[in-house]
């Protein structure tokens, strides 16, 4: 937990003009982290109350962490219980992304900064796990088999977290599930063959309904798209490709 003086600091050399990245890489602070300062800068009351079995029910705290983590886990996150009714909520993150697993265990603790996480090494990636017996009423998506086969919806209190952070959700759909890279094509220019270079992003997952929540945000947005295959969703335009180079960027 980062006190107020080096939240304001790390905002600070944002305002001066400079990008998350450099601060980042100066600071040692994830990118995630400072974005969510922009957002909330004083730190989250640390509560064991759930807001989804109060009274009245409430969203959560950090409902920008929340849409980040929303996303991640409805790309690579699974829910399972453990015992006495606590659940533990597994992310997984490849090795190659080490920025990414920091990310997500920041949004983790931002959701439920009482409960314990943790990294756990696994071949080729870190299982990112969080213990928490309301798992499943903060991400009511939770239930038995893979979630191609069964059928997935944000509650109304979801979707308005979604819309109120668009590209916090579409960041953590992309961080679990998208790639952004490199294509290539050749022209004949004057009767000379060149080869043009130009980015892309990529979004696969096997669920019509969890691509649908993706597309639907970038509408929202303004992002153009296409559906390439059965499975991938393709976001290909200069302009689109800018916007979500500005609040998306590559894996790092």
């Amino acid at each position: 937990m980062y006190d107020l003086e080096t939240r304001k600091r790390a905002l600070t050399l944002v305002a001066q003009g400079r990008s998350l990245n450099s601060v980042s890489k100066q600071t040692g602070i994830s990118r995630y982290a400072i974005r969510a300062w922009q957002v909330r800068l004083e730190p989250v009351s640390r509560t064991t109350h759930c807001p989804r079995c109060a009274p009245a029910p409430r969203p959560p705290e950090n409902t920008a962490a929340y849409a980040y983590l929303l996303g991640l886990y409805l790309g690579d996150g699974c829910i399972s219980p453990l015992r006495r009714r606590l659940y533990f909520l597994r992310i997984a993150c490849a090795d190659a992304w080490p920025g990414l697993i920091d990310s997500c265990v920041e949004a983790m603790r931002a959701v439920r900064p009482d409960n314990s996480v943790y990294r756990l090494q696994r071949q080729g990636c870190v299982m990112v796990t969080g213990y928490s017996k309301h798992w499943p009423c903060l991400l009511p998506q939770h239930g038995p088999g893979k979630k191609h086969n069964r059928r997935i919806a944000l509650e109304p209190w979801q979707q308005e977290i979604v819309t109120a952070h668009p590209w916090e959700f579409v960041r953590g759909l992309v961080h679990s599930d998208g790639c952004r890279i490199t294509n290539w094509t050749t022209k004949v220019v004057a009767g000379e063959r060149k080869r043009y270079e130009y980015p892309r992003y990529f979004f696969t997952n096997r669920s019509d309904d969890i691509r649908k929540l993706f597309t639907d945000t970038l509408d929202q947005l303004g992002v153009a798209w296409r559906q390439t295959n059965a499975w991938n969703i393709s976001v290909a335009r200069r302009a689109s490709v800018a916007l979500m180079d500005k609040h998306v960027g590559p894996k790092y």
